[in-house]
């Protein structure tokens, strides 16, 4: 690993709510037609003719300077949005001074006519269902305010206002959210891959530097052997640290299967499925311990050339966990003996993670066969519902 290695970058993601805006944007221009379309047609009966000009032209203006802004993601910010639904209520609001009285009593267009809806679905889209609605209602409130009136058309018309703030704002919380489950992951992918690599690099120069000091300094023992403990415990630091923490579901769970795979080195060969193991946050985190425990016991006792095998099963109500090496094996007596002294070590401390998840631990192992740790955790932790055993 150098210096001159540069961090991956952070995957962009498209907004999900792009093609939403896109949609949003050609309905602005329609609109904007149509009522093109009316004020010629309606000109001359206008009781203010001139202000209808002015109203068109503004609606000209915004729809082009909108269409242009919300084309690309860093145009469409809620200032501006919010300025949006500011100015289509305030041009729709013109028509108090531009519609006769006969107008305002007919279901004719306005001058703005449905041009006004395209502020509500801009809110939808930029602030989901809640922003639609509120929008909508304002919308719908600014039309009674106008026209002063009651009837099956205005109540048609607060329908279609509110129930497109609602729809669209709908699409648009979804979008949002499978954008966000879209980075998430892709970040997850990311940074697993980052520390496998760096895990790989590490394990190349400062862990086999760090391990070799351990081993060494506790044949020589005195002052080494100091040395060798604190080395081991930098060594122990430094695995965890490089170890892969996957990002959280929705639902507080990990990947159990990915936070292994960075374990996986010359000497340590690790087997997960396929498919993601997904666990809640505290027990994947707690079997991730167990295993480095036991690949940490591997290179304490079976010596720095044994190879070591890790196996995760995922059962439907539990969790196999296998840790197998090729090293020397324990000679019958020997565990009792170091429990008798007090000397179970990084044994006893799997032990007791095991036990405190509920789960079951063995231990199969013969002289010149090797050792190997298998445990057993249900899926949900049931603490203290079994003991672990030996064989």
């Amino acid at each position: 690993m150098t210096g001159s290695q540069a961090a991956s970058p952070s995957p962009q993601v498209a907004d999900g709510r792009t093609p939403l805006w896109r949609g949003h944007n050609v309905f602005r221009v329609v609109t904007f037609l149509y009522a093109a379309f009316w004020f010629v047609m309606s000109y001359r009966s206008y009781e203010r003719p001139w202000l209808a000009a002015i109203c068109i032209c503004c609606m000209a203006v915004w729809t082009g300077h909108t269409v242009w802004r919300y084309r690309i993601r860093a145009g469409r910010t809620n200032l501006l949005v919010a300025t949006d639904v500011v100015v289509v209520n305030a041009l729709f609001l013109l028509n108090e001074f531009i519609l006769t009285d006969a107008q305002m009593n007919s279901p004719d267009p306005s001058v703005v006519t449905v041009w006004h809806s395209t502020g509500v679905t801009a809110a939808a889209v930029q602030w989901g269902m809640k922003g639609g609605v509120a929008t909508g209602i304002v919308a719908a409130a600014a039309n009674l305010l106008v026209r002063g009136r009651t009837g099956s058309d205005m109540a048609l018309d607060t329908l279609l206002l509110v129930g497109v703030g609602l729809v669209i704002g709908l699409n648009s919380d979804t979008a949002r959210r499978s954008t966000e489950r879209l980075a998430k992951a892709l970040r997850a992918e990311a940074a697993t891959a980052e520390r496998e690599r760096l895990a790989r690099s590490i394990h190349d120069s400062v862990l086999q530097v760090l391990a070799r000091v351990r081993r060494r300094g506790a044949e020589l023992g005195g002052e080494a052997a100091e040395l060798a403990e604190l080395a081991g415990e930098q060594e122990i630091k430094l695995r965890s640290l490089i170890a892969t923490k996957p990002e959280a579901t929705e639902d507080g769970e990990t990947d159990l299967a990915a936070r292994l795979q960075v374990l996986r080195t010359a000497r340590v060969h690790v087997s997960v499925p396929g498919n993601p193991v997904r666990l809640t946050e505290q027990l994947s985190a707690d079997l991730a311990a167990v295993v480095r425990e036991a690949l940490a016991n591997v290179d304490k006792h079976a010596g720095e050339k044994a190879q070591a095998w890790v196996l995760l099963e995922e059962l439907p109500d539990e969790i196999v966990l296998s840790v197998r090496d090729d090293g020397p094996g324990i000679p019958e007596g020997r565990l009792d003996e170091a429990a008798a002294e007090g000397r179970m070590g990084i044994a006893k401390s799997i032990r007791g993670r095991v036990t405190a998840l509920g789960g079951m631990i063995t231990l199969d192992t013969a002289p010149g066969e090797g050792t190997e740790w298998e445990v057993r955790v249900p899926r949900v932790p049931e603490p203290k519902r079994r003991r672990g055993g030996q064989r």
